[in-house]
């Protein structure tokens, strides 16, 4: 055990050492600033859950170092019948307690996956029903019309055991944002690269090399241990890469990005991310529950919305607060992700004198009060954001009373419809626009939590997943692209550019959706 000490004053106890097993020769140590919300596979679809989540079980299909889809659990897949996918599953594969995987596992999982409580059900909104042809084959029916983004979708299913679900009692996902606990929270029994070995939420997780894990042979790791540490100060974290005590931190703080680089025995990787961060707004409530308007919601009118949107200075915030390292982002999604354009991500102008006049119309001459809810430990600067847009709209009128917090409560506060107005930042792992309209503009969407309902992006959403031809279907993205923009549901922001430092005896690639794969990682020798 090694205390690290900042400044003479002793921050944080960093046990790695003694979590390692005696027979470990490479451990990866490593941390970023929040921990995953949950272990279940089904129950929080977010981005560090999921990097977590997906060490240790798989999906039917995976993707690859270029995001282009691989097989993963399913060696093969095809439409047998227009609402009709059959997917042959791999043999002798076994999950991390030695049970054999085979089509009852599948369809449970996508089942599960299905489950009211589960956050993944939106991936699944097509399927009308899934059953087992033989132990090696599972068909995915969507009968209400060929889906052919499905193999997409599936990406992010993560396959369970039937039989250890059941021995737990998780055979429906945790209610998160109903605060339950369950085996599955702490627990796992995968099929994928790495075992679950130790979990102690906020505190760390340890994983060990799966020795039995059918991806060997392709992708033959040297891994033997991952111990992860979440380390929600930036300078501590910092401290602990460049003291040795770790060996790969995500998202490093921008401000030591160049220290880090010019360290010997370091390296960054950088990559534009595919994730952009915005700003959301109750619409719908008919009186905010934190704000001085009342028998009135002040979002409900446009007007007001545009108000905040010109007057954030988001050239301000990329030079200052992102210290360069974002792109100032006119849609909710980003390059890489079907349906973007440049065109679509032209940005209103930062126009103060413009927000005013744009309050003064919709009643608000003097501004308004109200409270923005903000994660303190999930995006890149994103508590200094939050900083920056409180002082921007109080030039315009807006009194803003910021509440930072972890994510932890922030984003069971939002499932819960709990905020007025609060920041969001969303991947797309599908690189597909229905994902975004699916979960944030749809009626009753996972994420939508605005109170955002429009009949037309409704009724779009729902061709997206069922046209196959590509032209007509480009075409119903780009109408519903037009139709939210124009009504300025969301307040974009940026485009996340990512860093990634780790020691340079590791090579690992870093990924675009920020989620590091470590059976993809190699010490060198």
């Amino acid at each position: 055990m090694r205390t690290l000490l900042l400044g003479g004053t002793a921050l944080l106890v960093l046990l790695i050492g003694e979590t390692s097993t005696a027979s470990a020769k490479n451990v990866l140590r490593w941390s970023s600033q929040g921990d995953a919300l949950t272990m279940d596979p089904h129950a929080q679809n977010e981005g560090p859950t999921n990097t977590m989540g997906q060490q240790f079980y798989e999906p039917l299909i995976n993707r690859d170092h270029e995001l282009k889809l691989v097989p993963s659990l399913a060696t093969e897949w095809k439409a047998i019948e227009p609402t009709v996918w059959e997917f042959k599953l791999r043999q002798g594969v076994r999950f991390h307690d030695g049970a054999s995987f085979d089509a009852e596992d599948v369809v449970f999982s996508i089942e599960r996956a299905r489950s009211e409580t589960s956050d993944f059900k939106g991936y699944l909104t097509s399927v009308t029903e899934v059953y087992a042809t033989d132990a090696g084959t599972v068909r995915i029916v969507t009968g209400k019309g060929p889906n052919p983004i499905l193999p997409n979708q599936l990406t992010e299913v993560h396959i369970m055991d039937k039989g250890w679900a059941e021995k737990h009692n998780v055979t429906k996902p945790q209610n998160f944002k109903g605060g339950e606990e369950t085996f599955a929270v702490r627990n796992a029994n995968g099929t994928g690269p790495f075992k679950l070995v130790r979990r102690e939420p906020d505190v760390r997780t340890v994983l060990e090399k799966n020795p039995d894990w059918w991806g060997l042979a392709q992708q033959p790791h040297n891994v033997d241990e991952v111990v992860y540490t979440p380390i929600k100060n930036d300078a501590t974290r910092v401290a602990a890469l460049l003291s040795g005590e770790l060996d790969f931190v995500l998202d490093p703080p921008l401000q030591d990005i160049e220290r880090l680089r010019a360290t010997p025995g370091l390296k960054v990787l950088q990559t534009p991310q595919i994730r952009t961060i915005f700003l959301g707004m109750d619409i719908a409530r008919p009186e905010l529950r934190a704000s001085n308007v009342k028998g009135k919601n002040p979002f409900a009118d446009k007007r007001v919305r545009e108000a905040v949107y010109r007057a954030i200075d988001i050239e301000a915030i990329k030079s200052k607060v992102m210290r360069g390292l974002a792109a100032p982002a006119g849609i909710i999604t980003a390059p890489g992700v079907h349906g973007f354009t440049k065109e679509l991500d032209q940005r209103l102008p930062f126009d103060l004198a413009k927000a005013k006049s744009l309050l003064a119309e919709a009643g608000y001459p003097d501004g308004f009060e109200v409270a923005l809810s903000c994660p303190n430990d999930r995006y890149i600067n994103d508590e200094a954001i939050c900083q920056a847009i409180t002082a921007m709209l109080a030039r315009a009128g807006i009194k803003v009373q910021l509440r930072s917090q972890s994510k932890t409560i922030h984003f069971k506060e939002l499932q819960n419809k709990e905020q007025d107005f609060y920041m969001l930042g969303w991947g797309v792992p599908t690189l597909d626009s229905h994902y975004v309209f699916n979960f944030l503009y749809k009626t009753g969407g996972g994420w939508n939590h605005t109170g955002y309902s429009n009949p037309r992006v409704d009724e779009l959403t729902a061709a997206m997943e069922t046209t196959i031809d590509l032209a007509k279907r480009d075409a119903l993205i780009a109408e519903a692209w037009k139709i939210v923009k124009d009504d300025l549901v969301y307040v974009p922001l940026h485009h996340q550019v990512i860093t990634w430092a780790l020691r340079d005896k590791i090579e690992m690639p870093i990924e675009p959706n920020d989620s590091p794969q470590f059976a993809w990682a190699r010490f060198k020798s």
